[in-house]
């Protein structure tokens, strides 16, 4: 019995989820044969799905009309080097704050004036900047990601136990190798949780700019669709946004179970 609980515990979740989802597509499905008013605006999966097998998996007019598969690799390209800078950014940060007071006093301010700016607003400043290009999206992604993990880094080192830094230090430890052995392997799992937990922002962040006028990404996808006023388009491409986010939290699930898996 105890092993049957534990079998369910595990497998439980992802079966009643499986089914609910299951239910809903079977719905819509049913709401799309007879016809209601809101499968116009929201078409069922067939409808939007078989659009897109006729289609070549080809989206937009054309030769401007690129492959799902690059659309997709496009916005993970954007979005995982976005938070790859701003995950090493904030780590950088953490360890000049944490080696100095001067760093402390200069940055900290900068860190708490602008991280509740909303990384959408940064939009115009980086068009004028960078123009529309794929450096713009990264350097969305970035600020939506880069505050919130510095001063979840800080706070990551303040949880640091203060014997841990004693014992390496009576050990004759440099104040920059206990930084490197004690600090940083200390505070990685945190921080990577942080960053899993913000992943939705910066997903949300690159779709926004991948919606100010760039050509290829899931973002211009919804675009091109609202544009072209085609709802199985929009339909589509949000099936697949929603999808691919849902893949690369398990992804990065998986990394902090398995990869960065001791805590302090």
């Amino acid at each position: 019995m105890i092993v049957k609980a534990i079998g369910w515990e595990r497998s439980g979740p992802w079966v009643l989820g499986t089914l609910s989802f299951t239910l809903l597509v079977v719905l819509w499905e049913a709401a799309g044969r007879t016809g209601l008013a809101f499968t116009t605006v929201a078409p069922p999966p067939s409808q939007f799905l078989s659009m897109v097998v006729d289609s070549g998996f080809r989206v937009g007019l054309g030769s401007q009309a690129s492959s799902l598969d690059e659309a997709i690799l496009s916005t993970f390209g954007r979005v995982f080097a976005g938070m790859a800078l701003a995950f090493a950014g904030a780590l950088l940060t953490g360890t000049l704050i944490g080696l100095s007071r001067y760093a402390t006093w200069c940055i900290s301010p900068f860190l708490y004036v602008l991280a509740p700016i909303a990384p959408i607003a940064w939009i115009p400043l980086a068009i004028v900047v960078f123009g529309i290009s794929n450096v713009t999206a990264v350097f969305i992604v970035f600020m939506g990601v880069y505050f919130i993990l510095t001063i979840g880094t800080l706070a990551e080192i303040r949880r640091v136990p203060e014997e841990y830094l004693t014992v390496s230090g009576n050990l004759g430890a440099s104040k920059w190798q206990r930084w490197v052995y004690v600090i940083l392997p200390a505070i990685l799992p945190g921080v990577f949780t942080l960053l899993r937990t913000n992943f939705i922002a910066a997903w949300m962040a690159v779709l926004v700019a991948e919606m100010v006028g760039m050509r290829d990404g899931l973002g211009a996808i919804i675009m091109m669709g609202r544009n072209l006023f085609n709802n199985e388009l929009i339909m589509f491409g949000m099936l697949v946004i929603g999808i691919s986010g849902f893949l690369v939290d398990r992804v990065l699930a998986f990394i902090g179970q398995r990869i960065l898996w001791w805590r302090v």
